[in-house]
């Protein structure tokens, strides 16, 4: 992608750091040997920006010498922005009149950019923490809820595409907060080439270590009750503090009511056990409800299903069954479907915006935009995944290993996609890596898995990411492998990559000739890895009790 995060890197970021002193590395003739330090600092922070006017704007007011409150002034502009344009947005609904969809799109829109500030304000708060944290750790964290907040300003205008005048009125309140938003995520994807400029040091240490874990493993802040509970994640004797049960087994007999019932803003893990069943009921975990682990007795056996859909008047983003928003959801053994229908188009079995994110054992199943990787971090492994078009699709760092992605039936006038991703902005982090999975027709598909093609994906936005590795792909994929979304929009500007793929459909001899289009080496496939693409390894992965391959497979 070439934006790929600097490892193995430490710097401390001091405050009073005076960026005067370095100054000398600008040369006496230099047009910019008459500035200020803090203009030369504005100069510099604001040069890796696609907005450097608006930058120049934004920066110019900081007076001081600490490189971090450059940083959090831009993450701290946008966020006015965000709020600004909440209110925008809120005070259309006026103009909506007896447009039922147009009315939930601006809902959907006021919720979005509620989570857009929460991303922003704890990106905030990580700039100001004191704490000594690798640059490669705390850009990792930046990086995610900034393109997060991008991926919520994009969700937003996508709801008004039925309405042209509505979505122009939109595109031109969110021009702001855009662009702001992006200058943020360029300012922190380039902080260590421009730190660079002015001489700070750099540590390379001897070791490479994470100064928030310590020696046996676990993060610094966790609790010994979440340290017992993730040393026997895999056993049988797992205890759940909240039991749901149909039969009235046991203290909920409603997802739902387990969920109200559990702590807020939890630092330590709640379990919640879901006997066999079928749920019909819509979940929602909401940002508020943090660090659940929610489990099955299986994913043919406790299911949770619903049906909206985009035919019948509900926004994509609502039709999700079930929706994880609260950071650090866990789920294990269980089914997630959307039983609309392919002729329903849009409908979504579960939507997921929550950060460190994992799923284990897990069935997602619907027909078009089955699972929603909407922001955030995000693994999967062991699972199935099925559907018909655009069926994996978000903008979000997402990895699914070791899984079965079943393509199904569609109706007779489509064509199957596996994936849309749907990335924006050159400096996001997002994107879809599909490692040693398999991709298989279904059944029902079989006989006419030739004359209903099915492609490995199509570039939603323009710079669609997506990889495929290590996996086996069936003879049904058609053999340019990708498909354009609308004529030759974004084909030179996105990135699909394969590398080490096996079975009748990994033949690449046949593939589109994009410039955007990639066969890649050992090396650039190790950039997508758990290790390199959702920095886990010793992140955060390892603490959810879930197995994973950190490297390459083979």
């Amino acid at each position: 992608m070439g934006n790929v995060v600097i490892s193995g890197i430490s710097i401390i970021l001091v405050v009073g750091v005076v960026l005067g002193v370095v100054a000398a590395v600008h040369r006496s003739g230099d047009d910019n040997s008459k500035l200020s330090p803090q203009m030369k600092a504005v100069s510099s922070f604001c040069s890796s920006t696609d907005y450097q006017g608006t930058c120049q704007k934004t920066l110019s007011s900081v007076n001081s010498t600490d490189p971090k409150d450059y940083v959090a002034q831009s993450i701290l502009a946008s966020e006015e922005a965000v709020k600004k344009f909440f209110n925008y947005s809120d005070s259309l609904i006026v103009l909506a009149k007896n447009d039922s969809r147009t009315k939930m799109a601006l809902d959907d829109c006021k919720e979005m950019m509620d989570y857009a500030v929460q991303s922003l304000q704890a990106s905030f708060s990580e700039v100001g923490d004191s704490e000594l944290r690798s640059l490669n750790e705390r850009t990792a964290d930046l990086r995610t809820w900034l393109s997060a907040v991008i991926s919520y300003q994009q969700s937003c205008l996508d709801g008004f595409e039925h309405d042209s005048n509505m979505k122009q009125n939109m595109e031109t309140g969110i021009v702001d907060a855009s662009e702001l938003t992006s200058n943020a995520l360029a300012i922190v994807t380039k902080l260590s080439d421009t730190l660079s400029k002015f001489g700070l040091q750099l540590n390379i240490p001897t070791s490479r270590r994470l100064l928030s874990v310590e020696n046996n493993g676990y993060p610094s802040w966790f609790s010994a009750a979440d340290r017992k509970l993730l040393a026997r994640i895999d056993n049988r004797n797992l205890r759940p503090n909240a039991v749901v049960a149909k039969d009235g087994s046991g203290q909920f007999k409603t997802v739902a009511a387990a969920l109200a019932a559990a702590p807020k803003n939890s630092r330590v893990r709640h379990v919640i056990y879901v006997k066999a069943g079928i749920y019909d009921e819509y979940i929602t975990v909401d940002k508020d409800t943090t660090n659940i682990l929610m489990y099955g007795d299986g994913p043919r056996r406790t299911i949770v299903t619903g049906h909206k859909n985009f035919v019948d008047g509900t926004s994509t983003w609502q039709t999700s069954t079930f929706s994880a928003i609260g950071n650090g959801f866990i789920a294990k053994s269980m089914g997630f479907q959307n039983t609309a229908g392919p002729q329903k188009h849009q409908a979504v079995a579960l939507r997921i915006q929550s950060d460190k994110s994992a799923f284990f054992n897990c069935r997602m199943d619907g027909y078009q935009d089955t699972l929603y990787n909407q922001a955030n971090r995000q693994f999967f492994r062991n699972c199935v995944i099925s559907g018909t078009i655009d069926f994996i699709f978000g903008d979000s760092p997402t990895l699914i290993q070791n899984s079965l992605i079943i393509v199904r039936r569609p109706l007779d006038n489509q064509q199957n996609t596996v994936t849309a991703q749907g990335k924006t902005n050159a400096n996001e982090n997002t994107g879809i890596v599909i490692q040693n999975c398999r991709i298989v027709p279904e059944q029902k598909l079989f006989a006419d898995r030739f004359r209903l093609p099915t492609y490995l994906g199509r570039p939603w936005k323009q710079f669609s990411t997506t990889v495929i590795m290590e996996s086996t792909l069936g003879d049904f994929i058609n053999p340019e492998g990708w498909l354009p979304w609308a004529g030759s929009n974004f084909l030179n500007t996105l990135y699909y990559a394969e590398y080490n793929n096996r079975g009748p459909g990994a033949n690449t001899a046949r593939r589109v000739n994009w410039k955007g289009y990639h066969r890649i080496d050992r090396k650039t496939a190790m950039s997508f890895t758990v290790q390199s693409f959702l920095l886990a390894r010793e992140n955060w992965l390892p603490f959810t009790g879930i197995p994973f391959t950190a490297g390459l497979k083979y």
